[in-house]
């Protein structure tokens, strides 16, 4: 049975080309390339092939199909045409239509439930970003490399808290969780005695975890948390879970963030504790109100041995206010207030304090409070009473020749202040002879601080007249007090003869090479006690350096061990002479001379 699948558009629409025509279709190249030009001829091809004929030849009884091929190069040539264009563009739409499926996934964020739920499953501690770099801490962009170091980092902290008698991890930056991750190890040792986790970040809530730690550890004597903001709320916390503990003797809280508030509780924690024996509340803002409160704790408390405030905002009636709890307080050693700004009234109504109380304090600092000589009169007064005062520091006040004189008149009384700082006191020559005369009967003395007050060659040349034979001072501080090369020459001729002075500091005194050549004479000279000796910022050069050199080779049994040179002129010839007289004086005797350029 034969049948007819399909018409062929191209027959139907093509009669047989005529004599005439033929002549066109005799280049067939040059007409395909213009056909080829015109779009529109190029579409009607398409549908002009798109269908063939195909005949069933029934008569064979087969069942066969067969296509017809009349005319069939003007079929398969257009069927090639299309191939060759439309393959090309099928191979650009597939592989765009995958980019772009590879694109969205890539771009698509992730549902967020899924998000929630793995921030639910990951443990806190897998969550966190431990860094120990400054300003970096637990920052959630950091590598797994990092995160890695830093967890094993803060384990090891956590080791030492387990075995160590004494920790220090300030400035590791760990924060509040890192101290909530230390305080099992901190529980753990019960050997510890003191542990400082200085600057690291510790705010108030950071605080909570000592609690049911310290009231557990009765080893640890030393608790430091100093530079970290804590303020005063983390004060109270930490203060109610030190009234149960029993171990800590010494507590620092200096630059916290304390103010009046933490100062109170610090204070309510003296009035409860009997074993806490140093507190320091150095560089807060504490103000005559907490003063108030840690008097109020001193009459009461009878255990704390030393108390620094340091740099906070007492005032003079801060002071006035301490005074009144010294007069009632028994135990305490050891008073620092500098940097108060008491003043006159408030070193009047302090010594007054003092010279009330039962207390042997030991050490009163009292330095950088805009003391005038006025003040020093009311300092004098005590000095001459006490019997138990070690150190004394009025370091930069402004006491003045006038103030120096009585200083001087008290310690010809006392017999018991060994250390005494007056430097940076405006005193000139007139009012260090007045100190220097002290020296002719005073042999308790022997660390004696006068830098920063500008006497000069006049001042220097009293006080080497009488330090030649008399005094017991070792360490001699000249700093910065103008004496330039002529008293160089006047300490230099002590030197040859005092048996006593081990340590002299002469820094920034414009010695010069005149200077340092004075001095170098002397060194050739055999001196057993003078072990340290700091020539720094005297604009010195190489000559000065050749003669400090040949002095420490000539000097078979020199003693120096410390020798510094620091922030001046030399060059390189003058540093190498130096190193060759370090090299020889150990080559000779076997003795380590440290030399500063």
């Amino acid at each position: 049975m034969g049948f007819t699948s399909a018409l062929s558009v191209y027959s139907l629409s093509h009669p047989k080309v005529s004599a005439g025509e033929a002549h066109s279709h005799s280049h067939p190249l040059k007409h395909r390339l213009q056909s080829e030009a015109n779009p529109l001829t190029v579409r009607r091809r398409c549908l002009r092939f798109r269908s063939v004929v195909v005949k069933a030849a029934a008569a064979s009884g087969r069942g066969r199909r067969v296509y017809s091929q009349s005319q069939p190069p003007l079929i398969n040539a257009p069927v090639k045409q299309v191939a060759s264009f439309i393959v090309p563009a099928g191979v650009f739409v597939a592989v765009t239509f995958v980019l772009w499926k590879l694109v969205e996934k890539l771009l698509t964020p992730k549902p967020a439930r899924s998000s929630l739920s793995a921030a639910e499953n990951k443990s806190p501690e897998k969550g966190m970003k431990w860094s120990f770099a400054p300003g970096s801490n637990l920052l959630s962009g950091f590598t797994a490399k990092v995160d890695r170091e830093s967890k094993q980092k803060l384990n090891e902290f956590a080791k030492q808290l387990r075995g160590f008698r004494s920790v220090d991890m300030s400035g590791c930056n760990f924060g509040d969780e890192g101290l909530f991750f230390l305080a099992e190890s901190l529980a753990y040792n019960q050997i510890l005695e003191e542990v400082s986790f200085a600057a690291n970040g510790i705010t108030a809530e950071g605080t909570k975890a000592f609690d049911r730690v310290l009231q557990s550890n009765i080893s640890l004597k030393t608790l430091n948390i100093s530079g970290n903001p804590i303020g005063d709320e983390g004060a109270k916390i930490l203060c109610e879970i030190l009234v149960d503990n029993a171990g800590i003797e010494k507590l620092q809280l200096n630059s916290a963030d304390l103010g009046d508030e933490g100062a109170k509780a610090i204070a309510d924690l003296l009035k409860k504790s009997s074993t806490l024996r140093v507190v320091e509340l150095n560089n807060n803002m504490i103000d005559y109100s907490g003063f108030t409160s840690l008097a109020g704790a001193l009459l009461e408390n009878n255990a704390v041995r030393s108390i620094y405030i340091n740099g906070n905002y007492g005032g003079a009636l801060g002071a006035n206010a301490l005074a009144k709890g010294l007069e009632g307080n028994k135990s305490l050693r050891e008073l620092h207030l500098q940097g108060n700004s008491i003043g006159d009234e408030g070193v009047r109504a302090l010594m007054s304090g003092l010279s009330s109380t039962k207390a042997k304090l030991t050490h009163l600092d009292i330095g950088n409070n805009s003391i005038s000589a006025k003040g020093a009169f009311h300092v004098a007064e005590y000095v001459k009473k006490s019997k138990s005062l070690f150190w004394l520091n009025m370091y930069m006040n402004d006491i003045g020749d006038e103030g120096a004189e009585k200083i001087a008149d008290a310690l010809k009384q006392n017999r018991s202040i060994a250390i005494i700082d007056l430097g940076g006191n405006n005193i000139h020559a007139k009012g260090i002879s007045e100190i220097a005369q002290v020296l002719k009967d005073n042999t308790v003395i022997t660390t004696l601080e006068i830098g920063y007050n500008p006497f000069g060659p006049d001042g220097m040349k009293v006080l080497s007249e009488i330090l030649k034979f008399h005094g017991n001072v070792k360490a001699l501080k000249l700093g910065w007090c103008q004496i330039g090369a002529k008293g160089s020459e006047y300490i230099a001729d002590t030197l040859k003869y005092n048996n006593t002075i081990s340590i002299l500091d002469l820094r920034g005194n414009g010695l010069r090479d005149e200077g340092a050549v004075c001095l170098a004479r002397s060194l050739k000279v055999v001196n057993e006690v003078l072990t340290e000796l700091d020539l720094g910022f005297n604009e010195i050069r190489d000559d000065g350096a050749f003669a400090i050199a040949q002095a420490l080779k000539a000097n078979e049994d020199v003693k120096i061990t410390s020798l510094n040179l620091g922030n001046n002129f030399l060059t390189k010839f003058g540093q190498s002479a130096l190193t060759d007289a370090r090299d020889h004086v150990y080559e000779m005797n076997e003795k380590e001379v440290n030399i500063v350029f």
